[in-house]
């Protein structure tokens, strides 16, 4: 029996993990972008929203990537209720995240966000020539 996600929960179910997770993403979804970030969200078919971040050596050292990195998913993780569920959503942060206050930073991110659900996908329609009812 699965345990109860707790509210403030970020397990992996809400994370892309893969390379061709994100590959997919990049490669087959939209685009969106401010001064701050651009996201790159597609429709998952899933029941949840899941979020990658990527941050390049453009950002700076180590230390200071990965502290972006955790900023976003926090802004994630906080609003994750609000956000539509089934997208995959990647964000790649811009050098001036490093500089902006939280709160601004979750303002300009969550402004980001898909405000609707992904359509649903389209099922398989009959073969050609099939008899219409």
């Amino acid at each position: 029996m699965k345990a109860r996600l707790a509210p403030h929960a970020f397990p992996k179910d809400f994370r892309l993990l893969r390379r061709a997770q994100f590959q997919r993403v990049y490669e087959e979804g939209q685009r969106k972008s401010v001064s701050l970030c651009t996201i790159f969200y597609k429709s998952n078919g899933l029941p949840q929203s899941r979020l990658g971040v990527t941050a390049t050596s453009r950002l700076g050292n180590a230390v200071t990537r990965n502290r972006v990195k955790r900023l976003l998913r926090e802004i994630f993780r906080r609003h994750r209720r609000e956000i539509p569920a089934g997208w995959d959503l990647v964000l790649n942060p811009r050098q001036a995240v490093v500089k902006v206050a939280f709160l601004s930073l979750e303002r300009e991110i969550l402004r980001l966000f898909p405000r609707t659900t992904p359509p649903a996908p389209k099922g398989d329609t009959a073969p050609a020539g099939a008899p219409v009812q």
